[in-house]
């Protein structure tokens, strides 16, 4: 099988799974534990649906969309910035990793500010089944954007260096599928609890 450390950027190569193969391993079960979680919301939720209108009435759905828009558009950039690599055009993707990086960054201010408000209001872990909820798993994805961060900027450092080796540009890929992993699970974190009533 053909990897990265056998092809140069920009060659023809043939088909082959994109990062490290372990990534794969680790957002099956991600993905799975995130699935549980949800399926147990969902049931909780069939089970106290007035309980759970109410508290919903109390999220910012404002901030929460803006968070769905910055990390849609980190997702792009940094898809757009890993072809960049495989292309061998490593420098032109520093800017896309580090305009992403600052959309995480800033998807963390806006929770922060978001969470600020709803602690102001009264709202905590122990506010009821829905906010135990609520902040558990947004505080679960919010490690999982802190870490994703870090990772873009590691590959801001790698897309700095005059080359890249094939173990570096496959680093690249598959901080790119981790951070579309966290993308994809705010994506539906937002809308079971911003969107669904």
């Amino acid at each position: 099988m053909t990897t990265l450390d056998d092809v140069e950027p920009g060659h023809t190569r043939e088909h082959r799974i994109p990062g490290e193969e372990g990534i794969w391993v680790f957002v099956l079960g991600d993905m799975t534990v995130f699935a549980l979680f949800f399926a147990t919301f969902m049931y909780s939720r069939g089970k106290n649906p007035e309980s759970f209108a109410a508290a919903h009435a109390d999220l910012h759905v404002a901030l929460g969309t803006t968070n769905t828009v910055l990390l849609l558009t980190s997702s792009l950039l940094v898809a757009l910035g890993v072809h960049r690599v495989l292309a061998g055009a490593h420098h032109q993707a520093t800017r896309l990793f580090a305009i992403a990086m600052t959309c995480g960054a800033g998807f963390v201010a806006v929770k922060a500010v978001e969470w600020g408000a709803l602690f102001r209001a009264g709202k905590s872990v122990a506010s009821g089944e829905y906010f135990s909820y609520y902040f558990v798993f947004t505080g679960i994805h919010l490690m999982h954007v802190l870490i994703g961060v870090a990772i873009l900027v590691r590959m801001i450092v790698l897309t700095r260096r005059q080359a890249l080796t094939g173990p570096q540009r496959r680093l690249c890929e598959t901080g790119g599928i981790f951070w579309h992993m966290v993308d994809l699970l705010w994506v539906v974190l937002f809308a079971l609890f911003y969107l669904v009533r």
